[in-house]
């Protein structure tokens, strides 16, 4: 039997940690063989933020346009050409595809790229395509794909996940969405204001189930604003094609008819072919890789980062992911420590309008964990900012620990909530107390000022 080609380092899957770290790894002085079965960038580039933010980017300006004259200003016609815009968000994956796989390339002779499938045979060998490779350091960066619901009916329809929506040509007259979630909601909106009749149905009580409640009713009142119906506490219960379009049937025996069908429900990882019995790999329950905060699955030598590993799945993390791998495989110590994986500020952002943003704690889980904490929360108009540029949709909210006044957690909801969500998070990462928000001076008019206005909302905090 051939001996398989050994390297210091193989990675699986060419996503936000796995190219960088391929890279690194590289520069370093490790060979090593990194593999991809499909396009590179991963999730990411090719159907995630990528095309999604920079659709959602020309849903916008259709919307802006539209609702323009609350400024006293008149468009008497807003087109939509479809196409185009497909057409730009193809060209801008293209360019980002295309400087994933000039990095590979410009890495030099110690990496290798291979394309193909990669599949464990062993602890510690790896089949690529038909060729066996082997090393002591492999690492899993094979992230995830949209969950599919068990549904009935929903293999007799022409259903679309996020990556097939990115795929039309053609606007749908009716999009029916199941599920409410970050997925679901931003897509929602965009094709709503591309022209889309657009109906949510979500089983939780509010959208966005793990966002504080004020943060989901403030969603919801623009969505119903803007003519999205909006279906809550509502269970799908099958699917069926009815007259070239879709039936949903919900539970008490509504139907809802649409064009197309988008099922938004959540994400599952890309274990079940990776060969992990093979490996000896432990999976939990939903499939995801068991790792330490070191990243150390359960057999030396295999690490996996990035979605795959049942942490949060946002390109940030996976990112963050293989900064640390990076320090920890390379012996780097920062202050005579490394940093893990747990314990991070991790900010999230739903990229609807406004846009929803999040880092630390809700009240819920502080709650739930019995963490003592003061909260409070202000209309994002409070903000002159807002007021004046009419963007007054949304709320702010902290939550504070009395005893040491650390930024236990925040949300915005609101214009450029995903900017200013990072002055709670850089604090929360310092372990700086909330004063200094309370004390800096923020330039007027902004919409940071929001940011200190929520904490003088505390009592603590307020003028006398």
């Amino acid at each position: 039997m051939t001996q398989p080609t050994r390297s210091d380092v193989i990675v699986i899957g060419s996503g936000q940690a796995g190219v960088p770290l391929a890279v690194r790894l590289a520069a370093a002085g490790k060979t090593v063989v990194i593999a991809e079965r499909a396009t590179f960038g991963g999730t990411c580039v090719n159907y995630g933020c990528t095309p999604t933010k920079t659709m959602i980017a020309s849903a916008r300006a259709a919307h802006v346009a539209r609702t323009c004259s609350r400024l006293g200003v008149r468009v008497s016609d807003v087109q939509i050409d479809f196409a185009a815009v497909v057409a730009r968000k193809d060209e801008v994956v293209k360019r980002w595809r295309e400087g994933v796989e000039r990095r590979l390339r410009d890495a030099g002779e110690r990496l290798r790229v291979v394309h193909g499938h990669a599949r464990f045979v062993g602890p510690h060998e790896v089949d690529i395509a038909g060729e066996r490779f082997a090393a002591d350091k492999i690492i899993t960066d094979v992230g995830a794909r949209p969950a599919v619901p068990t549904l009935p009916g929903l293999e007799t329809v022409p259903w679309l996940d996020n990556r097939r929506a990115m795929d039309l040509r053609n606007l749908p007259e009716h999009l029916v969405v199941v599920g409410g979630g970050y997925v679901g909601c931003e897509l929602a909106q965009m094709f709503r204001r591309f022209g889309s009749e657009v109906t949510v149905v979500q089983r939780g009580a509010r959208l966005l189930a793990r966002a504080e409640p004020e943060a989901a009713d403030e969603l919801a009142r623009v969505f119903v604003a803007e003519g999205i119906h909006v279906k809550l506490g509502a269970s799908v219960e099958s699917v069926a094609s009815a007259g070239g379009g879709i039936t949903v049937r919900l539970s008490g025996g509504e139907e809802l008819h649409g064009s197309h069908l988008l099922v938004a429900v959540g994400r599952e990882p890309n274990t079940d072919d990776l060969g992990c019995e093979a490996a000896g790999l432990r999976l939990d329950a939903r499939g995801y890789i068991e790792i330490d905060d070191a990243y150390r699955t359960n057999v030396p030598g295999i690490y996996a980062v990035g979605d795959c590993d049942g942490g949060p799945q946002f390109t940030h993390t996976s990112w963050d992911d293989h900064r640390i791998l990076f320090d920890l495989l390379v012996g780097r110590t920062s202050e005579g420590a490394a940093r893990e994986r747990g314990g991070r500020v991790i900010p999230a952002v739903v990229f609807t309008d406004p846009q929803v943003a999040t880092v630390g704690l809700t009240e819920a889980a502080a709650r739930a964990r019995g963490v003592a904490h003061e909260s409070a929360t202000v209309p994002f108009g409070w903000i002159a900012r807002a007021f004046e540029t009419g963007e007054t949709a949304g709320i702010l909210k902290v939550l504070v620990d009395p005893a040491t006044e650390r930024i236990l957690g925040a949300t915005i909801v609101g214009a450029e909530a995903g900017e200013l969500i990072h002055i709670f998070a850089v604090l929360m990462q310092a372990r700086a107390p909330a004063r200094a928000i309370v004390d800096v001076e923020i330039a007027h008019p902004t919409f940071a000022e929001g940011v200190q206005s929520v904490l003088m909302k505390l009592k603590r905090y307020a003028l006398s």
